[in-house]
């Protein structure tokens, strides 16, 4: 992005002038030899559930984007921008709105107890009844329309045989399917230089055969015809570049488009959807799908690009699932006393660091209900951790992050805390990492991003409208009350990071691989009946049936979500916000647990300090 590079060398530029004039004297000549890592934010979308609502907007949060969020890392050497708007006057709450926040705080899905101050609960009420534009369950007809086409093109890329899936689930139409399929196919063939095939218009009884459900013709053959031109166009590479083109160009900054040909290339259909699926966790499938669609501003060629080129990136380059979430935090302490690999003992070594020093951390919630990551810009220096342990960390706390995002709030809010910040925290490889993960890999994320006590050089007008920087708890206050403002950032909550060491024996359920492929069973068992569903929502175009079709398909979203949490402890190692409370069994997420402090055993943000906390069921709230 051209204000991308703009910010970069204008930053740069300013910074290396200051110093030739002697206005920075700790320069040093090191401006390129320090590197800073900072880390987190967020992705993914909570459980379809509490209910989503529709009513007049409590907040305005202009929609996060994935380009914006380069502008101001770039700008400011940490982060990425969202624009947020300030909180507007709504109306005094209704009893069905004090129903809600009941429901809401009896689930324990947002607060716990002692933290559930009138502010807060007024806050819990003004998310729980707003949806965002271009959300689930906030679209206009256009925006569902797109979201039927990617789906259409997801399941040709995967090989979906949809025609069996819409045949095999659901009644025959007594009135016939002609208009729906003519319809249909008329959606099928706008995305087809998107997908893999032979880049030739199809004559419209064949393109029918992807979705129709026909009488007249044996439900096996139609089948057997379906997958068979559905295995021809994801084998035949003509199409390939057309659609790699859709996102060529100025815009296609990471190269997605090679990269989406490179994993129609090497990758199987059947592993590109295995990882589609694997990314949705807890998700809602149309709001992670919705995400790329809102980051490619609803362009759905360029939007399968980035969903694909996404895949391959978590499946193949970085391991996201199979390695780094499976491994989790003691796996990097085995690797770092045990391995006999010095980089697997190193990478593990500096991965455990960054989290017991506290470089960044996941605490509370702000006025829009978002997770809050603190990252304290001050504890990195360059060369104190080698650049896997880095980008595996950066991985590791997106992904954690995750984990505590409930709808309707899909984005978070980044604090970067710049106090005592020097330019030997400065460091550009780490941070365009960064970028690149919320640009390409993590879209649509970000709802605010405030800058706490930056130094002079970087508080600038262009900068300035582009992110929210804060000086003092007050300014902060516009965006989270001052009760939830830890005393580190001169707000009034008595809180400290703390890291709790991995306790023997947390990750067991992971052992348990009979039970795990048991639910993993389950679990593809339900993603073959929201593909099914799907294909027959694509396919029905009259509003009472599609309507029940999409009913269906919340439902089997939502056993998606609860299936997850049960299958959770046996894929993913447990975390410090595991261990603390924050992350509890079945979903439930406590933003401000309780935890009985020990100074002799606890570590402070401290990495000398590593001492083991054994915590009970007494200690977390």
């Amino acid at each position: 992005m051209r204000c991308l590079s703009l910010l970069f060398r204008s930053t740069t530029y300013s910074i290396a002038a200051r110093a030739h004039c002697g206005r920075i004297p700790s320069l040093a000549g090191s401006v390129h030899r320090r590197r800073l890592s900072w880390t987190s934010a967020f992705s993914g979308k909570g459980s379809p559930t509490p209910p989503y609502y529709r009513t007049t907007p409590a907040f305005r949060v202009l929609e996060a984007s994935s380009g914006v969020f380069g502008l101001v890392a770039a700008a400011s050497l940490t982060v990425g921008a969202a624009l947020y708007y300030h909180l507007i006057h709504r109306p005094p709450s209704t009893a069905a709105d004090d129903a809600v926040v009941q429901d809401l705080l009896g689930q324990g899905q947002f607060f716990s107890e002692n933290a559930a101050s009138e502010i807060v609960k007024e806050a819990v009420v003004q998310m729980a009844l707003e949806i965002q534009p271009g959300r689930l369950g906030n679209l206009t007809p256009e925006q569902e329309e797109k979201l039927r086409q990617l789906w259409v093109a997801i399941f040709r890329v995967c090989n979906v045989d949809t025609a069996a899936a819409a045949t095999n689930d659901g009644a025959d139409d007594a009135d016939g399917t002609d208009e729906e399929d003519d319809a249909t196919a008329e959606r099928t063939e706008s995305v087809t230089s998107a997908v893999p095939g032979d880049g030739k218009k199809k004559d419209k009884k064949k393109r029918r055969n992807l979705f129709k459900r026909s009488k007249k013709k044996d439900a096996g053959a139609a089948n057997d015809s379906a997958a068979a031109t559905s295995k021809t166009k994801a084998a035949s590479p003509s199409n390939n570049a057309a659609a790699a083109g859709a996102s060529s160009g100025e815009d296609d900054k990471y190269g997605q488009g090679k990269v989406f040909q490179d994993a129609l290339a090497s990758q199987s259909p059947e592993s590109i959807r295995a990882t589609i699926w694997t990314m949705v966790k807890h998700d809602h499938p149309d709001a992670l799908v919705l995400r790329f669609l809102r980051a490619r501003k609803w362009d759905v060629d360029k939007a399968l690009v980035m969903l694909v080129s996404t895949m391959h990136w978590r499946s193949q380059d970085m391991h996201v699932d199979d390695d780094i979430m499976q491994k989790g935090e003691s796996g990097a302490a085995e690797a770092a006393t045990t391995s006999t690999d010095v980089q697997a003992k190193t990478v593990g070594k500096d991965f455990l660091a960054q989290l017991r020093m506290g470089k960044s951390f996941l605490h509370g919630v702000d006025k829009a209900g978002r997770p809050i990551c603190v990252v304290r810009v001050r504890l990195h220096h360059q060369g104190d951790q080698v650049e896997e342990s880095l980008e595996r960390y950066t991985v590791y706390i997106i992904e954690t992050a995750r984990m505590a995002l409930r709808p309707p709030a899909d984005t978070a809010t980044i604090i970067f805390d710049m106090t005592n910040f020097s330019l030997a925290n400065m460091d550009y490889s780490p941070v365009k990492f960064m970028i690149k993960c919320f640009e390409a890999n993590y879209p649509e994320c970000l709802g605010a991003v405030l800058v706490h006590k930056a130094p002079w050089l970087f508080q600038n007008p262009v900068v300035a409208s582009k992110v929210h920087f804060t000086n003092n708890v007050k300014d902060m206050e516009q965006f989270i009350d001052r009760d939830k403002i830890i005393k580190e950032l001169d707000g009034d909550e008595n809180w400290e990071y703390r890291y709790v060491e991995p306790e023997p024996g947390e990750n067991n359920a992971m052992r348990d691989t009979a039970t795990r492929d048991k639910l993993l069973a389950e679990r593809e068992q339900l993603y073959r009946a929201f593909e099914a569903a799907t294909a027959r929502w694509v396919h029905t175009q009259d509003g009472e049936k599609a309507q029940a079709i999409k009913t269906q398909r919340d439902e089997i979203a939502q056993q998606l979500n609860s299936g997850y949490w049960t299958l959770d402890p046996y894929v993913r190692a447990r975390s410090l916000y595991d261990r603390v409370g924050m992350l509890q069994p079945g979903g439930t997420v406590n933003f401000y647990p309780v935890i009985e402090k020990d100074e002799a055993t606890q570590t402070n943000g401290n990495a000398a300090a590593q001492a083991v906390l054994q915590t009970s069921a007494d200690d977390v709230d």
